[in-house]
């Protein structure tokens, strides 16, 4: 069987750096943090009391109030950027095969705000089992491609992939490989997620996750640092359109770069911390390697999962060595995720749009906030630290890895007619 190539034609991005991948890679580059005090809700009593939120979107500028009532937030976020996207892509949907068009999604936890604030009314209610018609259908984590699919009549492939934080680089993963073996010519993938609510901020509190860096939240997501403790929650959403190259050709569509392998892996170690020598995320870049029948070589840049927490980026750095050998030490790293905090769900989406623009560049997104040297981690690793470098990027690899041991990999490369 022919292996199809897939190329990334369309992209679009809603974050806590920008509203658009213009605006977002600008942020990126000049090291912008969007950590700020949290607006959303009454964050006083909270451990942690800032997150990393969109700012400056309104959901009425792409729909009327009626639509976005029956939306929870995460799936505005999924239209906001996939029509960016399909209009950065210049497909004309008039012209190709719709039943060849596909939607896969990522979320790590759908619609929680609409599941909290439906058990909110009726703990503060009468005792009555009145709950909004829309309640299910806002909530429910597949309802995002749903709809993308619905407003564009795309009849292809649609589901969405839920593996926590890897959940979008899943969603790109799979729809890599569904055009691959040739059962769509075009999939709208990547991921979205708006957990920065009671219910997020609590949930992870609990859980110790999150930095409590209250009095300076700019510099709270600090990765490689000896003095990290704990990621800053995102939210947002990443799009990319993949094509079949072909059919990409056929049309003159515009290039951006070729999606060329992927690694999935499980840590099977514990539900919240990764394998203390990063095996899984060793085995998830050996295989995206393989995939892409790359030598370790051949990567100029890896935006690596890098969530700010004590145990995590130690055996992401570990496990980089183990892959690359010497050339862990010629290739630069950096975590985005130091000025956009963590998407969950939506980050691998955002941090492929940014691999894609590093080769589009030839500039290194930094890894901001980098202070203090951790005594477990080799700094002889060019981690890119507080500024961005320019260099030629011919090919990118990017990390996510979730709770539950799940480990993606992904190769973006510069694109070669």
């Amino acid at each position: 069987m022919e292996i199809k190539r897939v190329v990334i034609t369309g992209m679009g991005a809603l974050t806590p750096l920008g509203n658009t991948v213009d605006e977002y890679w600008k942020s990126l580059v000049g090291g912008k943090s969007g950590a700020e005090p949290i607006t959303k809700f009454d964050a006083s009593l909270f451990k942690t009391q800032f997150a990393c939120e969109v700012k400056n979107f309104d959901p009425l500028d792409i729909m009327n109030r009626k639509e976005a009532r029956k939306l929870d937030l995460f799936s505005i976020y999924a239209l906001a950027t996939s029509g960016e996207a399909i209009i950065d892509s210049g497909i004309d949907l008039e012209k190709v095969n719709l039943n060849r068009a596909g939607v896969i999604w990522g979320s790590g936890i759908g619609g929680m705000k609409t599941f909290q604030e439906e058990c909110f009314n009726f703990k503060d209610g009468d005792g009555s089992p009145r709950f909004n018609p829309f309640f299910v259908p806002k909530m429910i984590v597949d309802i995002a491609a749903g709809h993308i699919s619905m407003k564009y009549g795309l009849q292809g492939p649609n589901y969405v992939t839920v593996s926590a934080c890897a959940s979008s680089n899943n969603a790109i993963i799979d729809s890599l490989m569904l055009i691959q073996l040739g059962k769509s010519d075009f999939i709208v993938t990547g991921g979205s997620e708006a957990g920065v609510n009671i219910t997020g901020i609590g949930g992870f509190n609990a859980l110790k996750a999150l930095s409590t860096r209250n009095d300076d939240p700019k510099s709270a997501s600090r990765p490689f640092d000896a003095n990290r403790d704990g990621f800053v929650l995102g939210e947002g959403s990443g799009c990319l359109i993949l094509e079949e190259l072909e059919h990409a050709k056929s049309r003159g569509a515009k290039i951006y770069a070729e999606v060329v392998g992927a690694g999935l892996t499980a840590d099977a170690h514990h539900i919240t911390a990764p394998h203390p020598e990063g095996l899984g995320a060793i085995n998830a870049m050996r295989l995206a390697l393989e995939d892409a029948n790359m030598k370790p070589e051949e990567i100029d840049y890896i935006n690596v999962h890098g969530t700010s927490t004590p145990l995590g980026d130690i055996a992401e750095t570990k496990g980089i060595k183990e892959v690359f050998g010497e050339h862990a030490y010629h290739l630069n790293i950096s975590s985005t995720k130091s000025m956009t905090g963590h998407l969950l769900g939506a980050a691998g989406a955002i941090e492929a749009i940014a691999c894609v623009k590093a080769i589009e560049n030839n500039i290194i997104p930094p890894t901001i906030n980098f202070e203090t040297e951790d005594e477990n981690i080799d700094y002889k690793l060019n981690l890119t630290l507080n500024k961005s470098e320019k260099r030629t990027v011919n090919a990118a690899l990017s990390n996510t890895f979730g709770f539950g041991g799940h480990n993606t990999s992904i190769i973006i490369k510069k694109y070669n007619a």
